[in-house]
């Protein structure tokens, strides 16, 4: 609030049309807002203190205290206009935005009753609270982190399962049976995907599809064979944190016991790409700026580079510095791309590809990759690891010399 000029935010949502921003702050036992739920919080900086007010007839979770009596004032708008006039704030923030989605969460009606309610001469001081609110949502805690390195670790977990002979049969398996299989995976682990997987084949006999491809265009039950290259988009939600993880893995064809040294070769060019990137992201740079220095830097090394890195955590995409888009490699103009910096305590899904050529499949691969990284004021980490050996389907029993 300091930084933003900002002494009165104020956020109003009425059930099950959430503002992205206050469901958030909603306690653990609300699952939606209730009623119409409003939210002050005022920076008293003579105090050196923020006061945390609900417009409600209850407390909102433990910090949150209630500041409406219906008995002595039943209207909720006028009640929050006295708490407006007795602070008089300088700043008061609203969550309305047009390059931030997740900062335009007060919706068209709210807004006019606020604005109907509000004293004329309090009008002018109303401001978009975009940059507030996406400071909120993409900040992670320490305990946060702790979480999300457990959440990481369970969702390679999952895909070294998935990707392993429990559950490919080559020749029988289809990438639609491993997706379902993921899905029930993670019902039965009692976490839910934001989501739906999705499992896709590059091999030798095929040309290389655009990156439509990936997102949209993939046929589904294709049959999985020897010598397949998999790749898998993968994410899941617990504890009100999301991850997204792609990962690469080859099924061996009979008397095979490691992925061809093209496959392998191909990998360290994705990893060269993440590191490129990483090495990039300076506290303060725009999205837009990291990402050409980025590409920049992989070009010069003769790479292929694409990157589409987002914001990762409260939501799968999620609030911050937007690093590229699939398909906006020049940059992400008016948007969050361009106009928000990288700041530190922040989680972002490391999301690119390289293309390369294979001489011995007599075509261009894709490496996508994508794994959650944290940056905070000693720089990035990867929160728990990344992939930089192919996963085998099946895995070799070495003792059998296999």
């Amino acid at each position: 609030m300091d930084k933003t000029g900002i002494d009165m935010w104020i956020l109003i949502s009425r059930e099950y049309n959430e503002d992205p921003v206050l469901k958030t702050m909603l306690p653990a036992t609300w699952l939606n807002a209730r009623r119409r739920t409003i939210l002050v919080f005022y920076r008293d900086r003579e105090n050196n203190r923020i006061e945390k007010l609900a417009v409600a007839r209850y407390n909102v979770g433990k910090n949150i205290v209630s500041a409406w009596d219906k008995e002595k004032e039943p209207d909720q708008w006028k009640r929050l206009m006295e708490i407006i006039s007795s602070r008089d704030p300088k700043k008061i923030g609203l969550n309305f935005s047009k390059d931030h989605n997740i900062a335009d969460g007060l919706d068209k009606t709210d807004y006019e009753e606020f604005m109907a309610y509000l004293p004329k001469a309090l009008h002018k001081r109303v401001v978009s609270a975009e940059q507030l609110a996406v400071r909120w949502i993409e900040t992670r805690t320490e305990r946060e982190m702790v979480i999300f390195s457990h959440l990481v670790s369970i969702t390679h977990e999952i895909i070294a399962e998935a990707f392993s002979e429990k559950v490919i049969t080559p020749g029988v398996t289809t990438t639609s049976d491993v997706e379902w299989w993921m899905r029930q995976k993670v019902t039965e682990m009692g976490l839910e995907t934001w989501f739906h997987p999705t499992v896709d084949i590059q091999r030798s006999e095929e040309a290389l599809v655009g990156h439509l491809y990936s997102f949209s265009g993939r046929p589904e039950d294709m049959l999985i064979l020897p010598g397949d290259l998999l790749h898998c988009d993968f994410g899941i939600t617990y504890l009100r944190l999301n991850t997204d993880c792609q990962e690469l893995a080859y099924v061996l064809r009979p008397g095979e016991t490691a992925p061809p040294d093209f496959l392998v070769e191909a990998l360290k060019k994705g990893n060269r790409v993440q590191d490129l990137l990483t090495e990039n992201m300076k506290t303060g740079l725009t999205g837009n700026e990291i990402l050409a220095k980025a590409l920049e830097a992989g070009r010069a090394e003769g790479l292929r580079p694409a990157i589409y890195t987002h914001p990762l955590g409260s939501y799968g995409h999620s609030a911050g510095t937007t690093i590229g888009m699939w398909d906006a490699q020049g940059g992400v103009m008016k948007d969050d791309g361009e106009n928000y910096p990288l700041n530190p305590d922040t989680v972002y899904a490391i999301e690119l590809n390289t293309t390369v050529y294979l001489p011995e499949w007599k075509r261009d691969i894709r490496i996508m990759l994508e794994e959650a990284g944290f940056y905070g004021k000693d720089g990035f980490r990867y929160v728990n690891g990344r992939q930089t050996e192919l996963l085998l389907v099946p895995r070799p029993l070495t003792h059998q010399g296999q």
